[in-house]
């Protein structure tokens, strides 16, 4: 099978996107990337197409446990056998899991990044052949990266521990210089293909508004959104409940996710979204990666992100099929002071040295002022966005409403 007639079988396309190719021939020559892709640029498929093309086992790393299941049952399904293996499994589930990928069941098998590091896991890794470990949201592990885990950080002593290095995969959506530099050294990439493609997402429009009563400007811009689909989002866990409510009480189809719901109603929230039977999903940040949801017409962020990578990311979850969509940010003085309180309560991470504290701390007050900037600037704020990711566009984009 060659692999655009893997593309053709599994996934049901004709061509690959812009630099799909590069990566994924890469990989087969056995030679390690780094693929930087903006959300909806197809980065799954430049290692689940040479998973199913090289010999072998491939092993995905990635941090979301809540979204394992998703993906592995969107690979069963387009014909691809996978599993997942990470805490929500009980241990006869996770040993059966082991056996069967001992005996060349799967060809993709995801995993939660603590795992690796385990003795049981360790000793099915050296009796397999692994082909190809993939690292999804590879930017965490970086410090300088929004979503630092110090999981990720096992990985590089993971694979010196195997008696024979696979190809390895670093891949996300958004990173700057200095978590593109980390991700090559701390994951030990040897001599990988780079690719970093535009970030630009012509078919989004930006939209920052700073209204007097955010309620009464939200309501207003939400009442014109009846018929499609879209994603709210709320820095607290209190404001979901609330505009899920008043939306639900208003005769809009919504749903909510965040933390503090139960497991199970989490997953009916999602899977309601996914299928169109809720047209809204209100959220917390902890919803969105790794959702492929094409038709997502507006995110709206109802309270400022805390850092331009994270905002950026959950923006770019519009307009996956590229027509035209909406990314508002409704931005209050309030809200820096939500994100300054999220950033002292994650200093508290025991996981963390105080000098590694401080240095996260500083970092992330610097990237909530560049946020602010994003917010309060009257020029593009396209090309904002995209010279703070290291890619220079004109001044005037004609889509966002700076520039309209």
């Amino acid at each position: 099978m060659t692999k655009i007639e893997a593309l053709k079988q599994y996934f049901g396309y004709e061509s690959f996107r812009p630099a799909q190719e590069e990566l994924i021939d890469s990989i087969l020559s056995g030679r390690d990337v780094m693929g930087v892709m903006p959300t909806g640029a197809g980065k799954s498929l430049c290692y689940q197409i040479p998973a199913m093309l090289l010999p072998g086992v491939t092993l995905v790393i990635s941090p979301l446990i809540s979204l394992m299941k998703d993906q592995v049952n969107q690979l069963v399904k387009a014909g691809i056998p996978g599993a997942y293996i990470n805490s929500s499994l009980t241990g006869k589930q996770y040993r059966e899991v082991l056996r069967r990928a001992a005996l060349g069941r799967y060809k993709i098998i995801y995993v939660a990044p603590e795992r690796l590091e385990t003795d049981e896991f360790l000793r099915f890794a050296l009796g397999v052949d692994i082909s190809l470990l993939a690292v999804d949201e590879a930017h965490c592990v970086s410090q300088w990266g929004q979503d630092f885990r110090p999981s990720y950080l096992g990985i590089a002593r993971f694979l010196g521990k195997i008696k024979k290095r696979p190809v390895v995969g670093a891949f996300t959506a958004t990173a700057t210089h200095e978590v593109k530099q980390d991700m090559e050294r701390l994951l030990g990439l040897r001599s990988p293909l780079s690719i970093t493609t535009g970030f630009d997402r012509p078919n989004l429009y930006f939209h920052v508004a700073r209204p007097k009563s955010k309620g009464a400007y939200f309501r207003e811009v939400i009442a014109s959104k009846k018929d499609v689909s879209g994603i709210v989002y709320c820095s607290t866990r209190k404001t979901v409940d609330a505009i899920c409510s008043m939306l639900q009480k208003q005769g809009f189809p919504a749903t909510r996710y965040h933390a503090g719901m139960e497991d199970e109603q989490r997953r009916e929230s999602q899977d309601d979204f996914i299928s169109d039977r809720a047209g809204i999903m209100v959220a917390t940040n902890a919803f969105g990666m790794g959702i492929d949801k094409p038709n997502v017409r507006f995110v709206i962020h109802y309270n400022m992100p805390k850092n331009p990578e994270s905002y950026y990311q959950e923006a770019g979850r519009a307009g996956r099929d590229g027509k035209p969509s909406d990314c508002i940010l409704l931005f209050s003085y309030e809200d820096i002071r939500i994100a300054e309180h999220f950033i002292e309560t994650s200093g508290k991470n025991k996981e963390l040295s105080e000098k590694e504290r401080r240095l996260l701390h500083r970092r992330d007050l610097a990237r909530l002022d560049k946020m602010i900037g994003y917010c309060e600037t009257d020029t593009c704020l396209r090309s904002y966005l995209l010279r703070y990711f290291g890619e220079k566009r004109r001044a005037d984009c004609g889509n966002c409403s700076s520039c309209r």
